[in-house]
């Protein structure tokens, strides 16, 4: 079986039902990898698809409204965005200037600033729900695959969570 839509395609299953679409979309100078899943292709509505061409043609606003999550939890000492911060700060120590984008003054601001968006996944058959229907991958570095910080958003757009990939 398959699903057809006007972003994404024909979208075949697996023998197991599933379905996943794949493809590297540019972001500024960055590339980002882009996955839509889902294990039964019966659980994707076309609003899922909708929602989520919209998310990847307006990936620079996601992008921004991720961000934006990450500021928020700053004044959060116990938050997961402050602890990523500290751990960014004690690893590179004084080179950290040397991989931040821009230096104000001001860590946390800069490092979130500095973060690359490395992935976004798409959980289609999680629309609607309470689960996340999309994950931004961000990192400092983009060889790393450990210090990440995940940014869960719901089929509207908003940010849910934000955590570490510990």
């Amino acid at each position: 079986m398959a699903i057809e839509h006007d972003y994404f395609g024909l979208l075949s299953s697996g023998p197991d039902g599933s379905i996943f679409w794949s493809e590297t979309v540019e972001l500024g100078d960055q590339s980002v990898t882009v996955d839509l899943t889902a294990p039964d292709q019966d659980d994707v509505s076309a609003d899922a698809l909708d929602i989520a061409a919209s998310l990847i043609a307006g990936l620079e606003s996601v992008d921004d409204t991720a961000r934006r999550g990450m500021l928020a939890e700053v004044d959060d000492r116990t938050s997961e965005v402050t602890e990523y911060i500290l751990q960014q700060q004690e690893t590179y120590g004084d080179d950290l200037p040397d991989v931040l984008v821009d230096v104000s003054g001001d860590a946390a601001v800069d490092i979130i600033r500095s973060l690359r968006l490395m992935s976004m996944t798409i959980l289609a058959d999680e629309h609607g729900g309470s689960e996340p229907f999309a994950v931004l991958e961000y990192a400092l570095d983009d060889s790393s695959t450990d210090d990440v910080l995940l940014v869960n958003l719901g089929s509207d757009g908003s940010v849910q969570s934000v955590m570490s990939a510990d």
